[in-house]
């Protein structure tokens, strides 16, 4: 069985326990960890994450980082001019951080999600160098309702995640859902 099916095949089993309503936004947060390479092959099995979320009776709503950075910055005024100097962005990645925080939390409130909806975010390899998924689960957990399923490309070590293995990692206390542990 092939890495993206083992992991499915892992969330359907972890989705069917039963959920604590009783703890915090950031234990709430699930990381379906799997290698940078295996995208394009998760991204054609999302339907299967929904299937096996619906089946075991709660509610599912995907959400696509993909091009988030690029409609933020499409919109800014000084768009051309960041072309022109790149380094003239940095000061204004904290404004598209707040911008990305405001959309995950339009999504964890939308009507309808519940304390028995996923959320779930894909593509967030997208946001490498403009923002940190640590930063973004900080800025969301306290409007995490049911579950936040994060698809995390990269590795995990312990609590201990790297996204798309190219930086020092960041220690977290998510729950992951691995194809290699079940």
């Amino acid at each position: 069985m092939a890495g993206i099916e083992k992991l499915v095949t892992a969330y359907e089993r972890f989705v069917k326990l039963p959920w604590d309503p009783n703890v915090a936004g950031a234990q709430r947060v699930w990381f379906a960890v799997y290698a940078p390479s295996e995208e394009r092959r998760l991204r054609a099995r999302l339907a299967a994450f929904e299937a096996a979320t619906l089946s075991s009776g709660h509610a599912w709503k995907q959400l696509d980082m993909t091009a988030e950075f690029a409609a933020w910055l499409a919109a800014q005024e000084y768009r051309e001019a960041y072309f022109d100097a790149p380094e003239d962005l940095e000061p204004a990645l904290d404004y598209f951080r707040q911008s990305l925080a405001a959309t995950v939390t339009a999504a964890l409130t939308a009507p309808g999600v519940t304390d028995t909806t996923v959320v779930a975010i894909s593509g967030i390899a997208s946001l490498f160098g403009v923002a940190r998924v640590s930063q973004l689960i900080d800025d969301v957990s306290g409007d995490i309702r049911g579950r936040l399923l994060v698809m995390f490309p990269g590795e995990r070590d312990g609590s201990r995640y790297r996204l798309l293995d190219a930086r020092d990692g960041w220690n977290y206390h998510a729950i992951p859902i691995t194809a290699e542990e079940g």
